[in-house]
């Protein structure tokens, strides 16, 4: 049976690499948490409107008491004072005495610079999230590929098992026709017959690889895992010119760059918090001795100025960590794009050995079949031992694994000098 067959009987899923990668940016896990993560920095964001917008309450409480000053106070929110409340002995031991009130309370910030800052922010937490989920696009997209290429090399290694596996068999018919016929010993059928094994146990492990590499592949595109996929073959992963340096504009770094921006606001808004705020509040009141009255009203309207002088350095030491928190991100910075220009160098030199590989690669492919060839014919006529022509075979079989094998790391390492050197536009 075939590997086609089989491809026909699990209802193989025919799929292109744009495919697969755009399946994947769409329905990644790991984008959409990305996208969970932006959302919740722009609600963060939002919340900060209130340092620009007024804060209203609304209060209803119902209150009785004996005690002498608020029994007063009630009456003369009320507005319900008489000559006869001035009696000393009322006014010394009053009876129960009720208020419902209703309470509308109004704050609005006028100036308030420490909460200006942590709102800007804020608003950079949001940019710094937003760039790390294209960056995360990117590095999905990379892996996709690479899965994709993957499944890919697995296919061909079935392909190549399969040739091997197919010669063997001629092999062990030829073998088994002339042991019939009393022209060879039994050991070289035995020892065809044990290569036929082999390349059949080979060839089952490739297709198990199929399934796992398609598992792996579905589980980047956000699919139920069981569904087998079969690769377009691609030649050649784009890739933009070499660059010699890994470009600063590169999202990753963007979005550590706004992370210090961040920082650096949120050292300016400790800072600010030396400064005094000015704050205006309101409250309009209404009083009733009977429940759901709204018998009496008033207000209570002005400006606050206040001004913290001294929190026990607690302001101080927070600058100080921030400070450090944000010379902490500017060293990561550093280290990230020294690091990814060591990735570039040994992915620039991983590309010319990989083709300097290709081309050994397959001239040892031809030279292996060209012996193998020679070697059947030999066989063919009794000139040649069963043993040296098992291992032309098995060597033809490697050479043509080991050539697969360096076309998908050529193509990875293009993909992976892709990701390096992508910038934000």
């Amino acid at each position: 049976m075939t590997v086609t067959q089989i491809w026909a009987q699990d209802s193989v899923k025919v799929l292109s690499l744009e495919q697969a990668v755009s399946t994947a940016i769409e329905n990644n896990a790991r984008l959409r948490i990305a996208a969970t993560d932006e959302e919740i920095a722009m609600a963060r964001y939002r919340q900060s409107d209130a340092v620009y917008l007024p804060q209203l309450s609304v209060s209803y409480s119902a209150l009785t008491t004996n005690n002498p000053l608020n029994s007063f106070g009630f009456k003369l929110q009320q507005q319900a004072i008489r000559q006869a409340d001035f009696n000393p002995d009322l006014l010394n031991n009053p009876s129960n005495t009720g208020d419902f009130m209703t309470r509308i309370d109004l704050q609005q910030p006028l100036i308030n610079p420490e909460q200006w800052y942590m709102r800007k922010g804020a608003q950079k937490q949001v940019e710094m999230m937003r760039l790390q989920t294209r960056r995360g696009k990117e590095i999905v997209q990379f892996e996709t590929e690479k899965a994709y290429l993957q499944l890919q090399l697995v296919y061909e290694s079935v392909r190549v098992v399969e040739e091997a596996l197919q010669t063997a068999r001629e092999v062990y018919r030829f073998t088994k026709d002339r042991y019939d016929q009393g022209l060879m010993q039994k050991a070289d059928l035995l020892n065809v017959q044990v290569q036929v094994v082999t390349m059949e146990a080979n060839l089952a492990t490739a297709k198990n690889n199929i399934r796992n590499a398609s598992d792996y592949l579905g589980f980047l595109m956000g699919s139920e895992p069981g569904i087998q996929y079969q690769t377009a073959y691609v030649s050649s992963v784009n890739q933009p010119e070499t660059s010699l340096s890994v470009p600063l504009e590169r999202t990753d770094f963007l979005a550590m760059k706004k992370a210090i921006e961040a920082s650096s606001l949120m050292i300016s808004s400790s800072k600010k918090s030396y400064l005094p705020k000015l704050n205006a509040f309101g409250t309009y009141q209404l009083n009733d001795r009977s429940m759901f009255g709204f018998g009496s009203n008033a207000y209570f309207a002005g400006v606050q100025l206040s001004w913290d002088i001294f929190k026990g350095f607690r302001t101080k030491n927070m600058i100080a960590t921030q400070l450090a928190e944000k010379s902490k991100l500017e060293q990561q910075l550093s280290e990230q794009v020294a690091q990814s220009q060591l990735e570039l160098q040994k992915a620039i030199r991983d590309v010319s050995d990989h083709e300097y590989r290709i081309r050994q690669q397959e001239a040892a492919v031809e030279q292996a079949a060209e012996a193998v060839r020679i070697l059947r014919d030999r066989y063919g006529q009794g000139l040649a031992n069963t043993t040296d022509l098992l291992l032309a075979q098995t060597q033809l079989s490697q050479q043509k694994l080991q050539l697969v094998q360096a076309q998908y790391k050529l193509q990875v390492t293009r993909a992976q000098i892709k990701l390096l050197t992508t910038t934000s536009n």
